[in-house]
């Protein structure tokens, strides 16, 4: 994987900071230093270098009891770490075919595209059950560069995908109708009732496709 070479060439913490980042909506170095087993110290130095490099901003965040505290996102010039699935490319195609044939035939091809990645993924889900297949999906999405995860939400242990990158991003900020599409697929993999939402919290952002009981 693209991050594990950058492990084996540049500084590890670096790396494993900048993806805990990335896997959220902002963290304080509180955060990081419980998440990696490392000091608080030892986390703060890292962030504090890695602002000064302009790979990390921070702002204030608040709290629920207390004082703001200051959290950490990440910038612009990280990007490049996380590419886009050659997004130039399919939004010239889709502009050909809307040429072609109208705004229908370039939401046909975004169908036809989903469905041959739905057949990928059903044909490497796991289990039985609702819970081993969604994990197997969030794996399949997670090789995909969504950055996914299968959660409990909190308070309602209801199962959740969580997505905090969105390789089609522009694409589907071209034909919105793509959101719609995936949340039914996920829907069809899983066999049950998809929701899907976006959070966004200072700038950062996050998909959540919340799944009802089988």
């Amino acid at each position: 994987m693209f991050f594990d070479v950058l492990r084996d060439l540049g500084r590890p913490h670096w790396v494993d900071i900048l993806l805990l980042v990335k896997r959220s909506t902002g963290r304080s170095v509180a955060e990081l230093a419980e998440a990696l087993g490392m000091s608080y110290m030892g986390v703060k130095q890292h962030c504090v270098e890695m602002e000064r490099l302009g790979y990390l901003d921070t702002w204030r965040r608040a709290k629920e009891v207390g004082r703001p505290e200051k959290a950490y996102r990440l910038t612009p010039k990280v990007a490049a770490l996380f590419p886009a699935q050659t997004e130039g490319l399919a939004l010239e195609l889709l502009a050909q075919a809307e040429l072609a044939g109208g705004r229908p035939a370039a939401e046909k091809l975004l169908f036809a595209y989903l469905q041959k990645r739905e057949a990928a993924y059903a044909a490497r889900l796991e289990g039985e059950g609702l819970a081993r297949r969604a994990q197997a999906l969030a794996r399949e999405r997670e090789a995909d560069g969504y950055l996914c995860a299968c959660e409990e939400g909190a308070g309602d242990g209801r199962l959740r995908l969580v997505e905090y990158h969105q390789p089609l991003g522009a694409v589907a900020e071209a034909y919105p109708n793509l959101w719609q599409m995936e949340e039914k697929m996920i829907g069809r993999l899983l066999g049950v009732g998809v929701q899907r939402r976006e959070e966004v919290a200072s700038g950062l952002r996050r998909v959540v496709y919340e799944l009802e009981a089988g």
